[in-house]
């Protein structure tokens, strides 16, 4: 199979590194331009490499980091490219690689609320990247941006997708305990977090409701249709490197036993299951027996196999009553909630003949 050249925007951060990490030697797309601003220009992948719980590839470390020029790009043929870029320049950049005909999978909120992008993940609304076809007429070259969700957001939309399918919950409650990486590097200052909890981010629990309502909602007649359910999130910043945790609670008369959500969670699959897609995890939900679990520490890298490391959702301490039900959930948050999550989009769209 003829590998699609692919670039990576953002390389010098935590979300591009990750990017570089996960698309090394993938079966899809080789990346031919590792690109960031130009404080990085010229240096190599092994000077700026920031990722601590992996290994460096001697292959990778050499690479050397190069400008974000849209036109040099386009003119070396790239048909896939891969955003860690930082919201607050992203938007522009996005807009010119798909102004150029290429197929943009973002981890940036830039384009997140636009009519006719989608906020994809592959489990839940595979349906939603028919909306690149409308994006494509409306552009120069016919290419397309497909972002994926907040990283605390993709975590929860997994965990709920299931049960909303099941046993119609829509109503939900959610207190996050995020990891400092969700912040970027270097992040939070230490003296901040060392010994507290910071409890803002800002327009986080925004973000939690609405994108959740487009990610859980339909796409009919060329237009997003929102979900009824409704997220009331408080969120916090804990000092934790990576991974969200999220204790979730939702109410409904006569709600399902123990046994019931444990069986819907733990037997939950879809298309890219189906399709066998290079980074799904085979369970995209692992249920957790133990009274402690899921824990950031020992949880946050689920997912089989090798490739798909970190890409499962962990749930917990499920507990319900005659009318209630609570849960913690964890996700890790630069790889499902971030590169991988875009990786996954990217390899959906290949298999479908959306490329």
């Amino acid at each position: 199979m003829t590998k699609r050249k692919a670039a990576i925007l953002g390389s010098s951060g935590m979300i591009g590194q990750r990017f570089a990490h996960m698309l090394h030697d993938h079966p899809y797309f080789e990346v031919v331009a590792h690109c960031a601003s130009d404080r990085s220009r010229g240096k190599t992948l092994a000077e700026i490499w920031k990722l601590s719980d992996i290994e460096l590839n001697p292959e990778l470390a050499g690479q050397t980091i190069r400008g974000t020029a849209v036109e040099d790009l386009a003119r070396e043929g790239v048909e896939v490219v891969f955003s860690g870029l930082p919201s607050g320049v992203a938007g522009d950049v996005e807009h010119g690689c798909a102004e150029e005909g290429m197929a943009v999978f973002s981890n940036a909120s830039s384009h997140r609320t636009d009519p006719d992008t989608p906020i994809l993940i592959p489990e839940i609304n595979h349906q939603h990247l028919s909306s690149v076809e409308i994006q494509r007429k409306r552009r120069k070259k016919a290419g397309f941006i497909v972002t994926n969700a907040n990283c605390s957001v993709t975590g929860l939309a997994v965990g709920l997708k299931p049960l909303i399918d099941a046993f119609g919950l829509h109503q939900f409650n959610v207190a996050t305990y995020q990891a400092l990486s969700g912040a970027g590097y270097p992040g939070v200052p230490s003296v901040d977090t060392l010994s507290n909890i910071l409890p803002h981010i800002v327009n986080e629990e925004e973000k939690m409701n609405s994108e959740g309502r487009k990610i859980l909602g339909g796409f009919e007649q060329g237009q997003f249709v929102d979900s009824p359910v409704n997220i009331l999130a408080s969120c916090t910043r804990v000092n934790v490197r990576d991974g969200h945790l999220e204790a979730v609670f939702a109410n409904k008369p006569d709600m399902p036993d123990k046994e019931s959500i444990v069986s819907v969670l733990d037997g939950f699959s879809s298309r890219p299951q189906e399709l066998s897609l290079p980074s799904a995890p085979e369970k995209p939900v692992i249920v957790r027996p133990e009274p402690d679990r899921p824990q950031p520490l020992l949880d946050s890298l689920a997912g089989s196999p090798k490739r798909a490391r970190g890409m499962a959702v962990t749930v917990g301490r499920i507990r319900t009553s005659a009318d209630s039900l609570r849960f913690f959930l964890l996700v890790h948050n630069t790889i499902r909630g971030g590169a991988g999550g875009s990786v996954l989009n990217a390899e959906l769209a290949h298999r479908e003949g959306v490329l």
